[in-house]
């Protein structure tokens, strides 16, 4: 079993910076590969970005060049870094792991957060 809890979520004007962090519980973090998605009021949850655990990382198309995904295995962490956000970046941001493939359907994840709020201004 995996508990993820995410922070960092908030308000911030367009153009501005968030980092987005996830700390897994259990023993297991570091085989796992490790997502974000996001959820917009109205739309489905789509997927933003994902890091294996050898440290290989694939991104939405929308995102890439702006996001940056890491991971610390010694602190069972994920990190999303947001940088040049828009307005329709806009969403709830879950954290999410999975041992399946492929890696950008949400359906494929076992385990998710509860989930923090990103709310961009323009």
């Amino acid at each position: 079993q995996v508990q993820l809890v995410e922070s960092g979520g908030g308000l911030v004007q367009a153009g501005g910076s968030l980092r987005l962090s996830c700390v897994a519980s259990g023993r297991t973090f570091s085989s796992y590969t490790m997502g974000w998605f996001r959820q917009a009021p109205g739309k489905e949850r789509e997927f933003v970005a994902a890091i294996r655990w050898s440290g290989l990382s694939t991104y939405y198309a929308d995102v890439k060049g702006r996001f940056t995904i890491s991971r610390d295995n010694a602190k069972n962490t994920v990190y999303l870094q947001m940088n040049s956000l828009k307005s329709e970046d806009t969403a709830v941001y879950y954290c999410a792991a999975t041992s399946g493939m492929p890696i950008s359907r949400p359906g494929n994840y076992d385990y998710w957060g509860q989930g923090t709020q990103v709310t961009v201004s323009s």
